[in-house]
């Protein structure tokens, strides 16, 4: 009896963007906007036993990683990706060979120099996704959607040969 291994390995979609040397380390977790929320808190804290008003500095700049959501279905793969306050025209599509790029930006909006912010939740600037494709997607016939702030990809799913049967050779004994 002959076992697929391979089917039992879930495919790495991000590999490649796993891969690029220019993220830091911590940049999936968000560790450096964690630690400056969690010092931000702390300081919050403390004024306000003093009786000082709080007051929240505009959070630092971070590059946005928009949430990615991978379905398959027999026939396809949809992959839907979260992008709220992002215009169709700031997003962009790239396909090389296997691996998907997804980039964009969000755009802030038109700051007013009379205005004194007093907490900014909301990130602004450059964001990049980097999906390695599986071998049977079509990416001939890629299609992508835009609504509501949700960037929709589909990839049609080939049917991949298999490959020949596994023939057993004898081995003779030697003279």
């Amino acid at each position: 009896m002959s076992t697929n291994l391979q089917k039992w390995s879930p495919w790495n979609w991000f590999r490649k963007e796993d891969e690029e040397p220019h993220l830091p380390a911590w940049h999936g977790d968000d560790l450096f906007r964690d630690f400056h929320r969690d010092i931000d808190r702390m300081f919050d804290r403390f004024m306000r036993g003093l009786s000082f008003p709080a007051v929240e500095a505009p959070a630092l700049p971070a590059l946005l990683r928009p949430n990615v959501d991978i379905a398959e279905t027999g026939k396809d793969y949809t992959i839907s990706v979260e992008v709220p306050g992002v215009d169709e025209k700031d997003v962009r599509l790239e396909l090389s060979g296997n691996t998907l790029t997804i980039s964009g930006e969000k755009r802030q909006e038109k700051e007013s120099k009379d205005r004194n912010w007093h907490r900014v939740e909301r990130s602004y600037g450059s964001f990049r996704r980097v999906l390695s494709l599986p071998e049977d997607a079509n990416t001939d016939k890629t299609e992508a959607t835009f609504r509501n702030g949700v960037l929709t990809i589909t990839l049609p799913r080939t049917t991949i040969a298999k490959p020949e049967s596994v023939r057993r050779i004898e081995i003779s004994k030697a003279a």
